[in-house]
């Protein structure tokens, strides 16, 4: 092997190394669900090419109400699917779909889009009070 291969073989390698952080690793900022009117924590979600937040903090249970507004028509961002909850919600293009629940266990939970690309953390956090 000569040195450009090897050089664009260690190039090749850092480049997967970089979007594996940053895609599955890196730390994403946190947003804390409010109660809201109807006591329940409440956030809203912006789908577009990703979730934002994609990390959501709620307390463990509390009922919680997710609106999920997809600003795109992109066939990956059709669904939201909490496969830990048993949740699976389809999202209509330039709509807002609400996503009820009350998390019965804390921990970490994935939510993804219907083919697993978009991805985004739910934390449920012991209720302390």
């Amino acid at each position: 092997m000569d040195a450009a291969q090897v050089g664009v073989t260690m190039g090749g390698a850092v480049s997967i190394a970089v979007i594996l952080w940053y895609f599955f690793l890196g730390e994403r900022a946190r947003a804390t669900a409010v109660v809201g009117a109807t006591g329940a924590q409440e956030i809203d979600v912006r789908v577009k090419g990703g979730y934002d937040p994609d990390v959501i903090v709620v307390r463990k249970g509390r009922p919680v109400r997710l609106n999920f507004t997809r600003e795109e028509t992109s066939a990956c961002s059709e669904l939201v699917v909490f496969g830990d909850l048993g949740i699976s919600k389809p999202l209509p293009a330039f709509q807002t779909t609400l996503v009820e629940f009350t998390p019965q266990q804390s921990g970490t939970f994935t939510f993804t889009c219907g083919m697993g690309m978009m991805r985004g953390r739910l934390v449920v956090e012991d209720d302390n009070r």
